[in-house]
């Protein structure tokens, strides 16, 4: 049986952008996701991208999986908005704490993203697959390894149907965590997230704000290519690729890819795996 594969997209803010990603999607549907995801800025700061992109993909004939985060929100306004959801024909989430926009208090009604999950199965059953985020080398705001484990765990628990993963570039920490959530009693998939290396500056940064830690042979790599943008690429792309093959020889139950908006990388790294035709 073929790979699972699914593909997150962050809502465009130019008419620009749009006609990029359309463009970019219609690409990458040649590799038959099971679903596209779309993200959800700071408190809710990209909501009407989010729901318009979500739109555009349940159009074309795909399940989209809307991201959404409830901190600040009330129950009232979460409520409704899931319904808004469910009327579009939304039937996945990704379900997030979220961060808030910068000089907000904590406010809401939800705390953690398990409150989140919980809410949404007592208000509305089981009419959304849900997804929630894992983080193999630990969230950035977690007090330990072990306490990031068990949030993890309390938000399956609280009804998640699976798990897509903070990116990672060590295979090890994935299989561990993976090892440790199931020995606390968590039986649900957890997708690998995989982030295609295409600009250095740009990983590092994201990287180290997500806390992803690139090790160091490949932080050194990158910084010997300098402004060479096809050595990078070729060399993420070899990494990356790697990475792939790894986890789907050890059995993952997909793979979700970060696609920053850009169709290529992706489809190189799939192509390399030969899980669609080059062309």
């Amino acid at each position: 049986m073929a790979l699972p594969l699914s593909f997150e997209f962050f809502p465009p803010k130019t008419p620009e952008g749009a006609a990029k990603l359309r463009a970019a999607r219609q690409r990458l549907y040649a590799a038959r996701p099971q679903f596209c995801s779309v993200t959800y800025g700071a408190g809710g700061s990209t909501q009407e991208g989010t729901l318009a992109t979500v739109a555009e993909i349940l159009a074309e004939g795909m399940d989209a999986a809307a991201h959404f985060s409830c901190i600040g929100a009330t129950r009232e306004r979460v409520r409704a908005q899931l319904a808004e959801l469910q009327r579009m024909g939304v039937k996945r989430l990704v379900a997030l704490r979220g961060d808030l926009p910068s000089g907000y208090g904590l406010g809401g009604e939800f705390t953690y993203a398990r409150d989140l999950v919980a809410f949404i199965r007592a208000e509305f059953g089981a009419a959304f697959h849900i997804e929630v985020a894992a983080y193999p080398e630990m969230h950035p705001q977690a007090r330990s390894l072990q306490a990031d484990l068990q949030a993890f765990a309390d938000k399956v628990r609280a009804g998640a149907d699976g798990a897509i993963t903070q990116y990672f570039f060590n295979t090890d920490a994935y299989f561990r965590f993976v090892d440790e959530a199931y020995a606390l009693g968590v039986d649900v998939p957890i997708v690998p997230g995989i982030m295609p290396i295409t600009n250095a500056s740009q990983l590092v940064r994201f990287s180290d704000a997500c806390g992803a830690e690139i090790p160091r042979w490949i932080r050194l790599r990158l910084q010997g290519y300098g402004d060479d943008v096809a050595s990078i690429r070729a060399f993420g792309l070899d990494v990356v690729t790697d990475l792939c093959d790894q986890l789907r020889s050890a059995g993952v139950p997909g793979l979700h890819f970060y696609t920053m908006n850009q169709a290529e990388p992706t489809l190189a790294i799939l192509q390399r795996l030969g899980m669609i035709e080059a062309g």
